[in-house]
């Protein structure tokens, strides 16, 4: 078969990395790729976004699946216009994906059908969004309504934080249409996790779950982030809050989606947190968690494909997963999740026994890599004990300690995940 991923960063890396493995893949392509990717498939020089010039280019040459990474591109329809030409595509269509694109429709969804979530108000007046703040007072939660790249969530330690965070969506724009509402949540406390599932309809069918770090620096401290590392499974989760989150949460969700005629295929990523009233969704994601997936993924025994394919056709894809622990810590540029420099030289980066390298926002240069992105790379080890894989990582990552433009954090699968 002939699949073509469409993305560009180290979640499609690793979906990429994962499809090689499969005796039933004899081409890969990816739109459009980087650096790394280079090294596994054929990158193709087509936006995530152009939908009509990769929907062109599977028909020329014959695509047999297409796989969806980003949120971008299942937002706008990738997928209702690859099935509108007869092409085989995994993910939601548009009015699915919306469970992501607009945090207020999740929001109304999860109360009508009774999912745990964080008690919540919408507001596209600052005026009346700041009234609210000053009565429910801090801690509390601010999320862009829209999609912004990860980063458009403030978790307001202060009532003046939360003040200037509806000031800076609301009135300066900071991320354009997708702020242009705000939801302001009750804030949860306890330790998150993410549970991620093969979707379609009703079929739910979980991965093993996987904790990420989202803060920038260690201790978890620092700005909101798109994620600087994960581990999966989670040591400490309590097997029964798992099994809560699939029969109350999981399943509801895709039963309800079916019920609002957004049925969903594809992967449901559900970010959640522990409370003392059991697990609760801080958000729902319509497509494979970064970096959760590059953690997840190779912790997977089945042939990626030929999941795709039985849960496509409504059949049991028997998930199977190795009895070891994954983990991966993001190297970044110096300033992520701010401004920082591009095009800056990486040391060698070649994989060694005992760790792995996915690449996320990377160009090939001559016969290295320099960086094109604020998340450059993540480095990730598979062993029997969690400290084994910890400690290949951080062994790997020393490349990297004498570099004054990248930074990572050291306490990867150590964090309790606050």
């Amino acid at each position: 078969m002939k699949v073509l991923v469409v993305g560009s960063g180290g979640r499609e890396h690793s979906i990429v990395k994962k499809l090689a493995e499969s005796d039933q893949v004899s081409s890969i392509y990816a739109a459009p790729g980087n650096g790394g990717i280079e090294q596994d498939a054929t990158c193709v020089n087509i936006g995530d976004s152009q939908i009509e010039e990769l929907v062109a280019y599977a028909k020329d040459n014959a695509v047999d699946w297409t796989i969806v990474g980003p949120e971008v591109p299942l937002n706008a329809g990738i997928v209702n216009a690859f099935q509108k030409e007869g092409l085989k595509i995994f993910g939601p269509k548009e009015e699915a994906a919306l469970i992501e694109g607009s945090k207020d429709f999740a929001k109304g969804f999860m109360k009508k059908y009774q999912i745990p979530t964080a008690a919540y108000q919408t507001f596209s007046d600052v005026d009346e969004a700041k009234q609210y703040i000053e009565k429910q007072g801090a801690p509390i939660v601010i999320k862009a309504d829209g999609l912004a790249a990860g980063k458009g969530v403030v978790v307001a330690t202060t009532v003046r934080q939360a003040l200037d965070a509806v000031e800076n969506m609301l009135v300066e724009n900071q991320f354009g249409d997708a702020g242009s509402r705000v939801v302001i949540e009750e804030f949860l406390d306890g330790k998150e996790f993410s549970l991620m599932a093969f979707v379609n309809g009703e079929d739910v069918y979980p991965m093993v779950p996987a904790r990420d770090h989202k803060r920038a620096f260690d201790n978890d401290e620092g700005p909101n982030t798109g994620g600087m590392g994960a581990y999966a499974p989670v040591p400490d989760l309590a097997k029964e809050n798992v099994d809560i989150a699939i029969e109350k949460i999981l399943k509801p969700t895709v039963k309800g989606m079916v019920q609002e005629g957004r049925s969903f295929t594809g992967v449901l990523y559900a970010g959640l947190i522990e409370t003392d009233q059991g697990p609760k969704v801080i958000e729902f994601n319509a497509r494979l968690g970064d970096p959760e997936t590059q953690v997840v993924l190779p912790l997977l025994e089945n042939d990626l494909i030929q999941v795709v394919q039985d849960v496509v056709e409504g059949k049991d894809p028997q998930l199977k997963w190795k009895d070891e622990y994954c983990i991966g810590t993001v190297v970044a540029s110096k300033g992520y999740p701010g401004s920082y420099e591009k095009n800056v030289q990486l040391p060698s980066v070649v994989e060694e026994d005992g760790s792995f390298v996915i690449h996320a926002g990377t160009k090939k240069e001559d016969d290295g890599f320099v960086s094109s992105g604020g998340r450059v790379l993540l480095v990730g080890s598979v062993q029997k004990q969690q400290q084994q894989a910890q400690e290949q990582v951080y062994k790997y990552l020393t490349r990297f300690d004498n570099k004054d433009d990248f930074f990572y954090r050291s306490d990867i699968g150590f964090s309790t995940g606050k």
